[in-house]
């Protein structure tokens, strides 16, 4: 009977858990990476990103403060080499800025000469979770037949927010929002058939 009663009450606990879990997420803040997809367009490889961008109070705050927060996708392309370090033959590391303007009550994401304002949080934060169709620089000649290594990861750039919120973000773990590392090996795609990941 009791270990009966205990099984329920871990249960109860495990269930407790799992409902709390998304608001958990919201209040911390939280970046997914959904789906990748790598193609070849005429002599060049594009990248294409979904992830899911969610801020935290404190992030949102800033926003209102008149912050710019400037998130980072950075796409690596890397020959591994056993006898040296890897070598890195592509890369990407778009970066995009969210600020909002309180007169308009508008927010906006700036990405160099480009720009474009949104109603909501909610609608400006869906686009830049969309990084589609962006080029990738090449630094050294890829092999079609080459097994490269990937990474890609989506983080919250700290290094261009005003010194006093570094400062502040050194001991607020509210201000580290971060993917997880992603890392793959893969072969360069050839136009008809795209390299395609989704998470779970």
């Amino acid at each position: 009977m009791k270990l009966q009663i205990k099984l329920q009450s871990i249960l109860l606990i495990f269930l407790l858990l799992v409902l709390l879990l998304p608001f958990t997420a919201y209040a911390k803040g939280d970046v997914q990476i959904k789906s990748v997809k790598l193609a070849a367009v005429d002599d060049e490889y594009h990248i294409s990103v979904d992830s899911e961008i969610v801020l935290n109070p404190t992030l949102e705050k800033a926003l209102e403060k008149g912050i710019v927060l400037y998130f980072v996708t950075k796409f690596t392309l890397l020959d591994p080499r056993w006898y040296w370090f890897d070598k890195e033959v592509a890369r990407t590391k778009p970066r995009i800025g969210l600020t909002y303007y309180a007169l308009t009550r508008q927010y906006r994401l700036i990405y160099r000469s480009y720009s474009r304002n949104f109603f909501s949080l909610e609608e400006a934060l869906q686009v830049l979770s969309q990084l589609h169709d962006h080029p990738i620089t090449v630094n050294s000649e890829l092999k079609p037949n080459v097994e490269y290594k990937a990474i890609l990861r989506v983080w919250l750039d700290l290094t261009r927010m005003p010194k006093p919120f570094q400062v502040e973000a050194l001991s607020s773990s509210d201000w580290n929002l971060s993917s997880d590392r992603l890392e793959w090996e893969m072969k360069l795609p050839v136009p008809a058939q795209p390299f395609q990941f989704k998470s779970d």
